[in-house]
């Protein structure tokens, strides 16, 4: 009797522990969902509109506090953001983070990169006619350079450019090289004899160099800090606002105001990506881009005029040249015209000659 008991107690126990066990394993209740429905959907269009969002980089060689530079956060950024409302997100870059100005060309006709602003003296091999900007002394002002970039003349040159994979949207201003050494103040061809004086890339200005005496050497622009620096060259040639904004003057004592070639800079967009955006984008896009290089030339003739007094300030010696010496540097150079010149569309040269001829009336 009594084993019959323990028998019947135990397999009371173990159904009872069975039972139990099943109604663990039962699937509990899911947490409820307490965040305001409102609140899901405003995280859903911000994901939604992340995803939406398109970023254009721009690459420059010039650094952050080139006018250039300015006028790109300061205007084309802000056009383009507004009025694609947050579409676009502008991305500018600087002191060639993205590559110097040939390779981010490349990157803009390979389509891996979307704008480039540079100097026109790097395209020459791409567009020859490009070249006409590196004659010496072929603009005797900026109001010539305007006329003549804003003009017939501008837009020819702009029209190449898709050959060649890019659109120009603009043209900016790079403006009147100088130039700057550490050995001695030059007033004469005399005085440049045996300098040894960097240079772009460019058959034109190292022609022009070698016309008055001087021994260019060209160099990318990312290496001449150190090279001025160490003594492996003397001196350069640039802009006012480039050559203070990279700090020349603390290597290069000697400016003279030679302004021997007025350098453009083109805005160029990738063609491979700008065919891809829709039309009214393109036309922001462009319109962005022509006020903002209007500020950029505002910018940097204020920046000329002020960073040459700073230059001073830091004991600079900056010669300006009488008109004697300076037509004593451009009779030098006229073999680089009889050179170079005949290999420019005939049109163009012709077009240009005209302009200027107005101009000097």
């Amino acid at each position: 009797m009594g084993k019959k008991i323990i028998a019947i107690l135990t397999a009371v126990f173990m159904m009872a522990t069975l039972f139990t066990g099943c109604l663990s394993a039962k699937k509990q209740p899911e947490p409820k969902d307490t965040q305001p429905q409102a609140q899901k959907e405003t995280k859903k269009e911000e994901n939604n509109a992340s995803k939406d969002v398109r970023v254009l980089k721009i690459s420059n060689g010039i650094t952050d506090k080139h006018p250039a530079y300015k006028a790109q956060v300061e205007v084309f950024k802000k056009i383009v953001e507004e009025k694609t409302n947050g579409r676009y997100k502008i991305e500018a870059y600087h002191s060639n983070q993205l590559g110097d100005d040939t390779k981010a060309t490349e990157a803009l006709r390979a389509g891996t990169l979307e704008m480039c602003v540079t100097s026109t003296a790097p395209l020459v091999g791409l567009v020859p006619d490009l070249a006409i900007f590196d004659l010496p002394f072929l603009f005797p002002d900026e109001k010539a350079a305007d006329t003549i970039l804003d003009g017939p003349v501008g837009q020819m040159l702009s029209d190449e450019m898709p050959k060649v994979g890019v659109y120009n949207l603009a043209w900016w201003e790079n403006g009147f090289r100088h130039l700057t050494n550490s050995v001695r103040d030059v007033k004469s061809i005399e005085d440049l004899k045996g300098l040894k004086i960097r240079t772009m890339e460019n058959k034109v200005h190292l022609a022009a160099w070698r016309a008055l005496g001087a021994n260019p050497t060209p160099m990318s622009w990312s290496e001449v800090f150190t090279a001025l620096k160490q003594g492996a060259i003397d001196g350069q040639e640039n802009p006012i606002p480039n050559i203070y904004s990279s700090k020349i003057q603390e290597v290069n004592k000697h400016i003279t105001l030679t302004g021997h070639v007025y350098s453009p800079f083109m805005f160029l967009f990738s063609k491979k990506i700008f065919d891809t955006l829709p039309a009214e984008d393109q036309k922001i896009i462009r319109e962005a881009a022509i006020a903002a290089g209007k500020e950029d030339r505002r910018l940097n003739r204020e920046a000329t005029i002020k960073n040459m007094e700073d230059l001073k300030k830091e004991g600079v010696t900056i010669i300006e040249l009488s008109p004697e010496q300076k037509k004593a540097f451009k009779d030098a150079t006229a073999k680089v015209w009889d050179e170079f010149g005949s290999k420019i569309n005939p049109e163009i040269m012709n077009r240009v000659k005209e302009e200027l001829a107005k101009l000097s009336k």
